[in-house]
């Protein structure tokens, strides 16, 4: 079809018969591209400048070293078709924050937050949409914030 840039594909994944099923594919960054980038250790949106910039993907730092090649030796071709990237030491999970009623099946509800008290570290971090005076947006779905871990282990994660 002619797309040059970062998207997302998502998928299904049989662990019994080690299929994967597609289904669908969508022409921008997902919210949960920080999972992809704590793995990787590329930038996505970083990425897809360089890439608008004319940079050949085979090209950009990040993703050399994701393939365990010398970031900077662009005298050493890198054929993503026929690589394999370095082994990835780590697990990231991802939270979904969100502002729903159980009362009420789990609607999306709107209201006032008093506090956060969230520091992020090297291993945990996050963002929230909040307003100045603690609003959480009610023409929206009922997500208002993410959270980010990893760990050498899904369990540490």
């Amino acid at each position: 079809i002619g797309y040059r840039s970062a998207g997302t594909v998502e998928y299904l994944y049989n662990a019994e018969t080690n299929n994967y099923f597609f289904l669908e594919l969508n022409p921008r960054l997902q919210v949960e591209h920080p999972v992809t980038e704590g793995l990787t250790g590329v930038s996505l949106p970083a990425t897809q400048l360089q890439v608008a910039m004319g940079i050949p993907l085979n090209n950009v730092p990040q993703v050399r070293s994701f393939y365990g090649r010398d970031p900077y030796a662009l005298d050493d071709p890198l054929d993503l078709a026929n690589s394999e990237p370095a082994p990835i030491p780590r697990h990231v999970i991802a939270a979904r924050i969100t502002a729903e009623n159980p009362d009420e099946g789990f609607k999306p509800t709107s209201g006032r937050i008093d506090r956060i008290n969230f520091q992020s570290t090297g291993n945990v971090w996050g963002y929230f949409s909040v307003t100045a005076n603690g609003g959480v947006h009610e023409y929206a779905d009922s997500q208002f914030g993410h959270l980010f871990a990893s760990g050498p282990t899904r369990e540490e994660a």
